[in-house]
């Protein structure tokens, strides 16, 4: 299996958004250990490829996961476990075109990821303390 394969395997199997930091710390335990650098290259080539998500987090770290859908879509994104709902927003999609063709625009493309507190890590806070 080559170094990139590795990558795309290890980032099934972590079905949450991951960083590369983490990704690679995770690697480096495998027989084979995968350099940082090849973990990014990896990551963002696949990402390109939609092959994989990528959202960059509250924290300003980037961070990805095997892409569940082929079609555009949005995430809702945990800030606590970072697990994620891949969201549609059709009212997104005729305001982006909206503002597009206002101004002007071919070919646009765009980004939308929420941030919040998914039910799971709310309950575990409230039984804290």
């Amino acid at each position: 299996m080559s170094r990139q394969a590795e990558v795309a395997s290890a980032l099934q199997a972590a079905r949450t958004f991951v960083s590369a930091q983490e990704l690679h710390a995770q690697l480096r335990k495998s027989p084979r250990p995968v350099g940082l650098t090849t973990v990014y290259r990896s990551l963002q080539k696949m990402a390109n490829d939609g092959r994989a998500d990528a959202v960059q987090g509250a924290d300003g770290e980037v961070r990805y996961r095997a892409c569940a859908a082929d079609a555009h879509h949005h995430h809702l994104v945990c800030r606590s476990c970072n697990q994620a709902t891949e969201i549609e927003a059709p009212d997104v999609e005729r305001w982006a075109a909206a503002v597009a063709q206002d101004h002007d625009f071919a070919d646009v493309a765009h980004t939308i990821e929420l941030f919040g507190v998914c039910p799971r890590c709310r309950a575990a806070a409230g039984s804290v303390g």
